[in-house]
């Protein structure tokens, strides 16, 4: 077993390469997630709690571009297809959050992960980031909730009526449903994280971070921490979204994000690389 374990870490050592001009490789992705991920394990927990609240902050940009989008299409375009609309601005809070570099749950749940799988960390600690890092990201999403629900009513952008709308949305499907909406989201994102690695400039970045949570947005996959910030938002406006329900589908799609990114992404990627490595 250690024997495989240090003919995994020679592999990886030597999946680098100067030239800059080329795709990168499995193991060259794989090693720059793994180097990643421990520096993110050896920042302070009030750094990370800071990084993490910030960009709670920052994705409800996306909350305040999707009420926005309604606002404005409202009566004007069949409901059904303003949902569909959406996915066009839905990426904008994930674009400030990841080129940003702030530290948001599902993006770096499956960074997260891989030390663990290449036992650099041990999964109590694991636990422990995400905890963390939930922890932030959920208080920022509150504070920009609350934040946005009185601003944008008071600036004519959207009323309480359309944030009822989209937290209702959100939540009106079953628990298991969510789960497995929850699973596909959070594999997405992984590969997001898997996918802006293997990239080597903003442009191609923003492209992909783009496509993926665009995707996310025209199918309705649930997100839990721009998610949570729509239900709160909703509950703080609508009888039909209690604080039961909130928790209930909070803690249901943060499961299945972290279960989508974590065994889809970090576990097959790393499995894929591990059986290609010949012992001597």
């Amino acid at each position: 077993m250690k024997e495989k374990e240090e003919k995994v870490d020679e592999e990886l050592k030597n999946s680098s390469s100067n030239d800059s001009t080329r795709t990168k490789t499995h193991g060259e992705i794989l090693k720059e997630q793994i180097v990643e991920g421990c520096k993110t394990y050896d920042r302070s927990k009030r750094s990370i709690l800071l990084s993490s609240f910030t960009a709670g902050l920052e994705i409800g940009f996306s909350f305040l571009m999707l009420c926005s989008l309604f606002g404005f299409l409202e009566g004007k375009v069949a409901e059904e297809s303003i949902f569909k609309l959406m996915a066009l601005v839905y990426p904008i809070g994930f674009i400030l959050v990841v080129l940003g570099q702030s530290i948001l749950f599902t993006e770096q749940t499956s960074l997260l992960a891989l030390p663990v799988l290449n036992n650099k960390r041990s999964i109590l600690s694991l636990f422990g980031i995400w905890g963390i890092v939930i922890l932030g990201n959920v208080i920022g999403g509150i504070l920009i909730a609350l934040t946005l629900s009185w601003v944008g009513p008071n600036l004519g952008l959207f009323d309480a009526e359309i944030i009822a709308k989209i937290g209702k949305h959100y939540v009106d499907y079953s628990l298991p449903t969510i789960l497995v909406s929850a699973i596909l989201a959070g594999w997405l994102m992984g590969l997001l994280s898997w996918l802006v690695t293997s990239s080597k400039e903003t442009t191609s970045e923003i492209f992909i971070i783009y496509i993926i949570t665009a995707v996310m947005g025209f199918t309705g996959l649930h997100h839990s921490i721009i998610g949570q910030i729509e239900i709160f938002a909703g509950m703080l406006v609508s009888p039909e979204i209690d604080f039961v329900v909130y928790l209930k589908t909070l803690f249901t799609a943060l499961a299945g994000n972290a279960l989508g990114a974590t065994i889809f992404v970090a576990l097959l990627k790393y499995r894929a690389f591990i059986f290609n490595v010949k012992m001597p």
